[in-house]
């Protein structure tokens, strides 16, 4: 066993071991550190153990791809990590298409005689590939407000799919049957086309379970990849990438209760925001505000902060801390109700959290929290909204009936804190909004809790 397999066996190692760690909140940055580690062994393997082109080229790439990295890691807020992870998604797929075109020109220039397996592996990366490149920056374009949120349906996109799909297999049998670049080329445009077409019929609100499957097939394309290079390295990558993807939007459609066919077809979030009715709302709700809050957590006994998007665009999760921290001194007990899909991906709310130190044993998932609603005498909800919605329950008509929610509505009371009226990323109007124990409290969410943190310190 030479050198280059031992140090593959190491990252692999590392792999697998860091990405068990990124599990938990309390290991996710040690798992991090130990992912970066294996990426870093297995680059310098393949680099070491292959003649592949001057240091010179290798060093550059390096700082450049660093300081690229480093760049995006600081200046790009949390509540923009899924375009982030969509745009690496893109150029992950991209760099599998370019190696594989890249070893069937050097193939098909040295006269070699091509496998058939090699054939349609290479097949296999431009396609997967391709489709993730476009597909991801759709998504981002999507998630960052540049393309139309609502899904966009061409009249005859089915014919249009199935017309591609058709001319893909052509392209794939032509290459294996008399391998050239041309074949190569057309079946890099379909996937390209087909990356384009595919997600932009879905809606904005299923954007971060497409980003998921999207991060499944840039694994996928690298594994392939790796059986054209014969690389090890790039196989178990690959498949651990592909694998956790996978897993991922698995976590993600049981959690909206919708299975992933129906949000490849089902056109989420059509209103683009709006109440799924079309119509204005006009019930009455009760409105409070910041000492009135303040007033229902000082006197409570015990308080469930839920956490949403609109805690991570307000970027308040220091000051929900320092107010749980101020609510604890006068012996409050204080919990933190976790959704799967509360903000953009699944962890997100973890890692706000966990950025402003708040301690990993406070942050209970839904089944831990769901029964500990009806004891509870104060709920306080962040910004989140399709995950806190009773309707999901009862009403069959509703885009997110069936969806596994927070059991908000069962504590005794509940302070709702947005900036407006407005619906989730599902389009229709929270229910929670209209009962009697809930007490709406409009406003910036940072600016408000910091309100109601003060106010506590005075009673």
């Amino acid at each position: 066993m030479n050198i280059t397999n031992v140090m593959y066996i190491v990252a692999a190692i590392l792999f697998i071991v860091g990405l068990k760690q990124l599990g938990s909140p309390a290991t996710a940055r040690n798992g991090n550190r130990m992912s970066s580690m294996a990426m870093l062994i297995a680059v310098l393997a393949t680099v070491v153990g292959n003649d592949i082109m001057s240091w010179e080229w290798i060093i550059g790439g390096a700082i450049v791809g660093a300081a690229i990295g480093a760049f995006s890691a600081r200046k790009v807020a949390m509540t923009e990590m899924p375009q982030l992870v969509a745009i690496f998604n893109g150029f992950g797929g991209a760099a599998s298409a370019v190696i594989a075109a890249g070893e069937l020109v050097r193939l098909i220039d040295n006269g070699a005689d091509i496998a058939e397996d090699v054939s349609i592996t290479i097949m296999a990366s431009v396609i997967v590939g391709g489709v993730t490149l476009t597909g991801s920056f759709i998504a981002y374009g999507k998630l960052q407000g540049v393309v139309p949120t609502r899904p966009l349906l061409l009249p005859i996109r089915n014919v249009i799919n199935v017309a591609l799909l058709i001319g893909m297999i052509a392209s794939t049998v032509w290459l294996v049957v008399d391998p050239s670049m041309t074949a190569f080329f057309i079946a890099g445009g379909i996937a390209l086309a087909l990356g384009i077409l595919v997600v932009i019929p879905i809606g904005g609100a299923d954007m971060p379970v497409v980003i998921a499957l999207l991060n499944s097939y840039s694994g996928i394309a690298g594994a392939a990849t790796g059986f054209v290079l014969g690389n090890n390295m790039l196989i178990i990558a690959g498949s651990l990438v592909g694998a956790s993807g996978l897993i991922l939007t698995r976590i993600m459609t049981k959690a909206m209760n919708r299975s992933l066919a129906n949000v490849m077809l089902g056109g989420f979030g059509v209103e683009d925001g709006a109440a799924g009715s079309g119509e204005e709302e006009t019930r009455p709700v009760t409105s409070i505000q910041p000492d009135d809050a303040a007033t229902m957590l000082a006197y409570a006994q015990s308080v469930i902060f839920v956490p949403g998007y609109g805690l991570a665009v307000a970027q308040a999760q220091h000051q929900v801390r320092e107010l749980a921290d101020l609510l604890k001194e006068k012996g409050i007990s204080v919990r933190y109700a976790i959704h799967p899909v509360a903000g953009r991906m699944p962890g997100h709310m973890n890692v706000l959290l966990a950025e402003a130190n708040v301690p990993y044993d406070e942050l209970k998932d839904l089944d831990e929290i769901n029964g500990e609603f009806q004891r509870t005498d104060v709920a306080v909800v962040i910004g989140a909204n399709d995950v806190t919605n009773p309707s999901a329950r009862t009403d069959t008509s509703s885009p997110i009936y069936g969806m596994p929610i927070l059991n908000v509505d069962q504590a005794q009371s509940v302070i709702m804190m947005k900036r407006g009226m407005s619906s989730g990323f599902a389009g229709v109007q929270n229910e929670m909004f209209f009962l009697d124990k809930t007490q709406m409290l409009f406003g910036d969410a940072k600016d408000s809790v910091e309100k109601i943190t003060s106010e506590v310190k005075d009673l």
